[in-house]
């Protein structure tokens, strides 16, 4: 077998797990507050952000996982993928964040829910940048340690 697959296959096992777990929280969250019929049309009407966001932080993971088995550690980046991840949960969940009006005023969050309902897209595309930006780092990294490990493995 190929030296690559198997390396490959526990980053992309661990990857395709933080994106379940990702749509798991979205999903829980949502129908908690709003109920399974809410959560299935906003995930309808607002698919083309949540998938990406799951995917993109499965892909941060995968990479990082990668990254780990490479270089045994590195804890800069794994602050990054930190970031990135509640970022991207955070908007996934702001899309239906409106719906804690009900709520709200037993909690005393009316202007945060406000706020979060009134810029839930651009709460979606930070989410989105934020994931762009940790794939970018931690794929350098990547790219850096794989490197440097290949050229002391010929030493």
């Amino acid at each position: 077998m190929n030296a690559y697959v198997m390396p490959a296959a526990r980053p992309a096992g661990f990857g395709i797990l933080a994106l379940g777990l990702l749509l798991a929280v979205y999903f829980g969250v949502l129908t908690l507050v709003s109920g399974w019929k809410f959560t299935v049309s906003q995930f309808n009407e607002f698919w083309y952000y949540i998938l990406p966001l799951a995917g993109g932080f499965g892909l941060q993971v995968a990479l990082y996982t990668r990254l780990r088995q490479v270089v045994h550690q590195s804890r800069e980046s794994g602050a990054v993928m930190a970031a990135s991840g509640t970022t991207s949960t955070a908007a996934m969940i702001s899309c239906c964040a409106h719906y804690l009006v009900n709520i709200a005023p037993v909690i005393g969050a009316t202007g945060l829910v406000t706020f979060a309902t009134q810029y839930q897209v651009e709460f979606f595309w930070v989410g989105l940048a934020f994931n762009a930006a940790g794939i970018a780092f931690i794929g350098h990294r990547l790219w850096k340690a794989t490197k440097e490990h290949a050229q002391c493995a010929h030493i």
